[in-house]
């Protein structure tokens, strides 16, 4: 035990006290803070505002519009539309909006010039006044009371809740966390298993194993390479969740909280807003003390599941490291294969599919915790959680036991190209 431990202690310090660490560690956070931060104050100090000029010939528009957030129209009567779109910069105007005379039940010709692309924005006000008036007018010419349309039209909002404890839901928040942390259990495997096969190749190549391995035996050296590495792993997720909560608690510093509120509505109509409070609040729902404990447990298991078999792998590697690639599909293909069942997890949890690949071990990790966010015991039954678990754990011995037989001979074996059928002997030799 004490040999595992100074392998560890060496891969554990090794990868700590690079540069590459540090920069990876730091940067993570930071980008995560600056995609939030900074558009943020962008949109909280811009007082930047459009003013459009109008020029209708139909004289049904006139003071109909209605401004928007930063969006001004500007009947005009005394200008010709040729001069106009010639002089309007001069006049402080953003554009142009041209109304000819119209079929009221064909309306067309509607124009918008200006030198710069048209916000989708901008886009979106001018088009849904140019809609909202021609409603109007389409139900006075048939009688229509709009008032009385208005008054008939529902808008009924359903709340979504748990049975048991009354508890409100959010499809949509346990959609995006599912995708989140599923995606994010896809590139920790494929990176942190990768690190490990690169590792036992470079100790191999550089002739490194031989002398290690005349103190040690090789399943020592594995082990001990597999848990350094994933130590590192466990540090990063502890410093960027420190970093992260430090940076949100930060965010009052940077921004006032009368810019935090301009900043979410800035470029969003109140539908919007409120969807995004709505989310917000749902997020706050989750049981973050379940979810955090299970993104651990799955990371862990995932990563020695798969680490063990990516060691496995790099012990059979020669002096051309270009052959080894073709040997790490098996072992790529289930991740990649898990992150596509991974999306039709997050659209229907409940599904035979999903349930299923949450239990086998190599698309667990990835599964299961898109299915998580939906709801635990509702949507996941705490047998399932406790038997993917259970049998995560079953398969990281299995695939320990089986990468071990592999090492073992793989691991002091140069000068020749190593098949995969070669390889497969190794596990049901006795020698």
């Amino acid at each position: 035990m004490n040999k595992i431990y100074l392998i560890i202690q060496r891969e554990f310090l090794s990868r700590v006290r690079k540069r590459s660490f540090l920069i990876v560690t730091l940067l993570v956070p930071l980008a995560f803070a600056a995609m939030i931060i900074i558009p943020a104050v962008l949109a909280g100090n811009s007082n930047s505002s459009t003013k459009v000029a109008v020029i209708d010939k139909s004289g049904m528009f006139t003071g109909q519009f209605h401004d928007s957030r930063g969006t001004y129209f500007k009947f005009i009567t005394d200008q010709q539309p040729d001069s106009l779109k010639r002089h309007y910069a001069d006049q402080g105007y953003s554009g142009v909006l041209l109304i000819p005379e119209i079929d009221l039940e064909r309306p067309s010709g509607f124009e918008y010039y200006s030198d710069a692309q048209a916000s989708i924005a901008l886009e979106h006000t001018i088009t849904n006044n140019l809609n909202s008036v021609i409603e109007r007018k389409r139900m006075e010419v048939n009688g229509i009371d709009k008032a009385k349309v208005d008054a008939i039209r529902a808008d009924v909002t359903v709340e979504f809740k748990d049975s048991k404890d009354e508890k409100k839901g959010s499809s949509a928040a346990s959609f995006v966390l599912g995708y989140a942390s599923g995606f994010t259990m896809y590139f920790m495997l494929l990176l942190f298993g990768t690190s490990v096969m690169r590792g036992v190749m470079e100790e191999k190549v550089n002739r490194i194993a031989e002398v290690m391995i005349s103190s040690v035996r090789p399943f020592q050296l594995m082990m001990g390479k597999i848990i350094g590495i994933a130590a590192v792993g466990l540090l990063q997720f502890l410093i960027w969740g420190i970093l992260l909560i430090l940076l949100s608690m930060a965010l009052p510093v940077f921004m006032s909280p009368e810019a935090l509120q301009s900043a979410n509505q800035a470029g969003s109509n109140p539908e919007m807003a409120e969807a995004v409070q709505k989310f917000s609040f749902m997020l706050g729902k989750i049981n973050w003390a379940l979810f955090i404990g299970c993104f651990l447990f799955y990371f862990l298991g995932g990563y020695l599941f798969y680490s063990s078999l990516y060691a496995a792998v790099g012990s059979l590697a020669n002096e051309d490291a270009s052959d080894i690639q073709q040997m790490t599909l098996p072992l790529t293909a289930p991740i990649i294969i898990s992150s596509i069942i991974l999306v039709k997890a997050v659209a229907d949890p409940t599904s035979p599919l999903a349930v299923w690949a949450s239990i086998i071990p190599f698309s667990s990790p990835l599964v299961m915790m898109a299915r998580i966010p939906a709801g635990v015991p509702g949507t996941v039954p705490y047998w399932q959680l406790l038997l993917s678990m259970v049998v995560l754990i079953g398969g990281f011995i299995a695939s320990t036991w089986i990468a071990g037989r592999i090492y073992r001979t793989g691991i002091l074996m140069y000068g020749k190209k190593i098949t995969l059928k070669e390889a497969t002997r190794w596990i049901f030799s006795k020698s």
